[in-house]
Order: C-alpha cells, then structure tokens, then sequence
C-alpha cells in the first residue's frame, strides 16, 4: 500500500508540474497572424551555445511527442553566435540537413558533444565529414548528400528564415521554441527548479499551442 501511495503521488506531482495554464504575454507571443498549413514546434538553435545543448532532452521529447501528436519538430541551426565565423556556422547547418538527409542522428548529437564536452573546434568540412565517417557514414555518400542541391537549398532556406525572424525582433537569441509559425515560447515565463520540471512544462505547453487557433 504504501508503495502504491508513493507511485500515485509521483504521478499526480509530475503532472501538476507539466500542467500550466498558459498565459499569451507570459508564456507565449504572438508573433503572426496566421499559421502554418499543419501543425509544427521549430527550435531554432546552435551547435555552439551551451543552453542548446542543455535543452536536447527537451528536443527528443518534443520529437516523440509529435509522432503521437500529429505534429512535426524541426530543428533550425542560426549562424549568428560569435563562436565561430559564419563560413563554419553555414557548415554546420549543412551538418545538421546532412545528418536528416542521411537518416543519422546521431551525427548532430556527436557535434554538441564535439564543441562542449571535448572542446573540440571545426575549422574546415574535413572536420565535419570526420564525424559522419566515426559514425559509419561512408565518406563517398556524405560527399555526395553534404554538397548536394537539396542540402545546400535547406540550408538557405534555414538562413533566409533566420533572417527574416531577426528583422522583425522574433528571434533574438537561442534555443528559441515556434509553433505553427504563430506563437513563441518565453521560456522565461516557466518557473521550475530543475531542467526536468522545465522541459516537462515546456513540452505540455508546446503540445497545447500546436491545437491553438
């Protein structure tokens, strides 16, 4: 009995903790007036900031819930860090399209723990093709998706978007949370004591305005 009463109240204090009654100016922001065609939560983000990497458990969670939400994640890397030159940043946004393309995610976990926990630095796209070859790409097939027009086309769309969020005030810093295109998350707004309390609030609210109007 007692272990049962234990089992109920970790139940009841993990979704009292996931649960928040969502406030527009505290929790979210709109930023447009319509929404995309399907439902969908984008984080923009960098390989070079620490709080990206922090946040990947948030990333996959957000993953699996939108494989039983109905909605799609993506992942948006922003060249704009001062960590590297722009030339680097643009590589590793290729990166990223490449490791999606080539169906290993892998790779883009291997580049956070790459550049934070190793300290390692990229400075050419050997540096890059080296992790997909650690990871059992074959250094033929990256060639081929890393310089193909579809990478290279995703990788300017990721850009032009970036942009487009930075004129207008939306995207300022990172990781930075979009749903539908419509509503940004101000992770400010959430209070918790640990990274798990965070993300589990972040990913109830998430899921909540991808059923927004």
């Amino acid at each position: 009995m007692k272990k049962l009463i234990t089992l109920v109240m970790a139940v009841f204090m993990a979704a009292s903790v996931s649960a928040v009654e969502l406030e527009e100016g505290v929790h979210y922001e709109v930023i447009s007036t319509t929404a995309t065609a399907t439902p969908e939560i984008k984080e923009f983000f960098s390989y070079y900031c620490p709080h990206c990497h922090n946040f990947e458990p948030l990333a996959d969670n957000l993953k699996k819930a939108g494989e039983a939400n109905n909605f799609k994640f993506e992942k948006s890397h922003v060249d704009f860090l001062r960590a590297a030159g722009p030339e680097i940043q643009l590589m590793l946004t290729k990166a990223l399209v490449t490791s999606e393309l080539l169906n290993v995610p892998q790779v883009s976990k291997a580049i956070f723990e790459y550049i934070h926990n190793q300290r390692g630095v990229f400075t050419q796209e050997k540096d890059i093709r080296n992790i997909f070859l650690i990871h059992n790409v074959d250094g033929e097939k990256f060639d081929k998706a890393f310089n193909s027009f579809a990478v290279k086309a995703a990788a300017s769309k990721m850009k032009k978007e970036q942009t487009s969020l930075s004129r207008r005030g939306v995207l300022t810093s990172v990781p930075t949370f979009i749903v539908n295109g419509k509503y940004k998350i101000l992770t400010a707004g959430f209070k918790a004591k640990t990274y798990s309390e965070l993300f589990a609030q972040l990913e109830d609210a998430a899921v909540k305005l991808t059923k927004k109007n």
